[in-house]
């Protein structure tokens, strides 16, 4: 599939440093980022041809995009001429999600969940409309093969991460309203919660009962049990851990029922300290 980037209003920098007359061109800096980006889809590497045609900006400057890249070791090119992610770039990257200290600390917990239930564990923040998921633990066999990957997003309505971590901050639903906004909240099965209304009954059983759950809302034959996560505050969630299963094999019912040791694991980051 094709993932062209486009940024609505700006313009294409000629090789004079002129602006030319197609506004839905990229300017110099969003052109680089939108070849790294674009990068990004292709571990196994991209030729010129096809992120030129991907991208949607003229040759030479997808070109000088790339040179810039490779110049700062953020790009490289292959023995077959394809371009990559630079090992520079993937230093950093994986440098800076190492840092993170909310990281290191969910790590043995989401290894030791993943093994025991043998389904898919993870750890997400909240990011305005969408989660963005900082740890994934697989099991040793029988992993499921999810949407979200480490620096992914799924929208928040349609998570059980997202669900529970809005329902700390949604109260009312003219709280619900006022996020939605006028952009419509998406359904990506049958099952997602798409009106203010269901969202706001949602979310405020949600604080009642203290984890969140997704009923193949985000995904059909995939369900989730969702605790917080109080890692870098004593009172206010960092974020919050899931386990995500097929549905089939470990229903909701068997995470529920499973709650209280769920919670020993999680030990200590898993309640507030007022």
């Amino acid at each position: 599939m094709k993932h062209t980037q486009t940024f609505e209003g700006s313009t294409d920098l000629g090789a004079d440093g002129s602006t030319g007359a197609d506004s839905s061109r990229l300017v110099g800096s969003d052109r680089v980022l939108a070849v790294l980006k674009e990068l990004a889809r292709y571990p196994d590497g991209v030729g010129l041809e096809e992120l030129t045609r991907v991208i949607g900006s003229p040759k030479p400057t997808v070109h000088r995009a790339l040179g810039a890249l490779r110049r700062a070791g953020l790009a490289d090119q292959d023995a077959r001429g394809r371009y990559v992610l630079g090992d520079e770039f993937l230093r950093m990257a994986f440098a800076h999600h190492e840092a993170r200290p909310e990281h290191v600390r969910i790590r043995p917990a989401l290894e030791a969940l993943a093994h025991r239930f043998g389904e898919t564990s993870r750890y997400a923040v909240l990011d305005g409309r969408e989660v963005v998921y900082r740890a994934k633990v697989d099991p040793p066999t029988g992993a499921v093969r999810l949407t979200s990957t480490v620096g992914g997003r799924n929208p928040a309505h349609t998570t059980g991460v997202g669900k529970l971590l809005l329902a700390q901050q949604l109260d009312t639903l003219a709280d619900v309203e006022a996020w939605i906004g006028s952009t419509p909240l998406v359904r990506r099965t049958p099952r997602t919660l798409c009106t203010a209304a269901a969202l706001h009954g949602e979310l405020r059983i949600t604080r009642e009962r203290g984890y969140g759950l997704d009923d193949q809302e985000n995904e059909t034959g995939v369900n989730c049990l969702s605790l917080p996560v109080y890692a870098t505050s004593p009172t206010i969630p960092s974020g919050a851990l899931s386990i995500s299963a097929l549905a089939y094999r470990t229903p909701l019912e068997t995470l529920v029922g499973a709650l209280d040791e769920i919670r020993a694991v999680l030990g200590p980051l898993s309640e507030p300290h007022r």
